[in-house]
């Protein structure tokens, strides 16, 4: 009976001391809301000589800090990667079962000393359907994104227009949309804060989609010599609200002969007027072309005849028929045509295709030398075309 009693009074004395080291760890401290960057100290008032430890998280991430002990407190203090973050800072002091634990409130400074800002795209076509977004994020010297409701003032400036609109923060940004005028050029944007201004940024404002246009065609005569070049061009291209399109566009030219076969020649733009190039052909043919802006828009259609160059030529044979000289070839004033005319040599024997030799005329002649290495003393049928114009050699010996 009497161990039994004093293991009672142990066990009330335990209890007792257990409770009142609980009733005695009291928090010292009443502030809950500081400035970013302030030195941030939670007191406790406490007659224990244990060092509990305080657990502190925040969005940024999660601390268990260490206590000093002096004049029966127990003071911890908040390292500055935490107090510098505005926002809420929950703490716990694990003390005992139910630990003390509380709040704070970090709050950003007053002023801001930068204005993130942020454009895009820098670039937008003309005709208000486009728009850029233009972000602005006032911060403190912490880089703390100022309370809500801060006023901004965006301002803006295109050719002779200047405009100002005051927004507030909401989620810690300020934004506008920004819509593309009817006009081609340049936006200038900048932002204000409580006395704070940004510096100047720029958007680009392009002309839109290209409409319809017209070609044209310029060339020195109308022969077909495959020498002389005849040159395309476009109408000054524009888009739906008279912008003329950026220079640097490509302008496509198909061009459709009378075998149906399909030429393309290409150019860029400049000032709105694309140019492209293209060399006669070497025969009678007509064209018809049209172009392109792939995707966009397109041209009418042009027509262009060319005139056959050479009416008729000579062919001699000689050294046992195995050279021939294709020449003089004349062209439309009877001057001799211009060095680079395509002259075909083909060879067959019994319908079967042996050969096919090509040349360019030189001084208005062209060479062909058939070698016997090669071509045997045998009955051929050649045909020599130039310019279009074929002439038949039917059952030509060599020997």
């Amino acid at each position: 009976m009497k161990i039994k009693n004093t293991f009672l009074l142990f066990l009330s004395c335990l209890l007792f001391f257990s409770s009142y080291s609980q009733e005695n760890i009291k928090l010292i401290t009443t502030e809950t809301q500081f400035i970013a960057g302030e030195t941030i100290v939670l007191d406790f008032a406490s007659n224990l000589e244990k060092k509990f430890q305080l657990y502190c998280t925040n969005s940024y991430g999660t601390t268990l800090l260490n206590a000093e002990i002096k004049n029966s407190k127990l003071r911890y203090t908040i390292p500055l990667y935490i107090t510098s973050k505005r926002g809420i800072v929950n703490w716990k002091l694990l003390a005992k079962e139910k630990p003390i634990s509380g709040m704070l409130t970090i709050i950003p400074n007053i002023k801001p000393v930068a204005l993130e800002t942020y454009v895009g795209p820098t670039s937008i076509d003309a005709g208000g359907k486009n728009f850029t977004m233009f972000v602005v994020i006032p911060t403190d010297s912490l880089d703390n994104p100022l309370k809500e409701n801060t006023a901004v003032t965006i301002q803006q400036q295109f050719l002779s227009e200047e405009k100002a609109a005051a927004i507030l923060t909401n989620n810690l940004i300020a934004y506008k949309k920004i819509y593309s005028p009817l006009k081609s050029g340049r936006i200038l944007l900048s932002s204000a804060s409580l006395g704070l201004n940004s510096k100047e940024y720029s958007v680009n404002i392009m002309p839109a989609i290209s409409t319809n246009f017209k070609i044209f065609a310029k060339r020195n005569h109308q022969y077909a010599d495959g020498n002389q070049i005849t040159t395309f061009s476009t109408s000054v291209i524009k888009d739906n609200n008279n912008n003329i399109i950026s220079d640097g566009s490509f302008v496509d030219f198909f061009i459709k002969n009378k075998k149906g076969n399909i030429l393309k020649t290409s150019g860029k733009t400049i000032n709105g007027v694309g140019f492209a190039k293209i060399t006669h052909p070497e025969y009678e043919d007509k064209w018809s072309v049209k172009a392109y802006i792939i995707g966009m828009s397109e041209s009418n259609t042009i027509a262009l005849s060319f005139k056959k160059v050479i009416e008729n030529f000579t062919v001699k044979f000689s050294n046992n028929n195995r050279e021939l000289k294709v020449g003089p070839l004349q062209s439309f004033m009877n001057q001799m045509i211009p060095d680079g005319l395509k002259v075909t040599l083909t060879i067959s024997k019994d319908g079967k295709l042996i050969d096919t030799i090509v040349q360019k005329s030189i001084n208005g002649f062209v060479n062909f030398n058939l070698d016997a290495n090669i071509y045997k003393n045998k009955t051929y049928n050649l045909v020599v075309s130039v310019a279009g114009i074929k002439q038949f050699f039917n059952s030509k010996k060599l020997w």
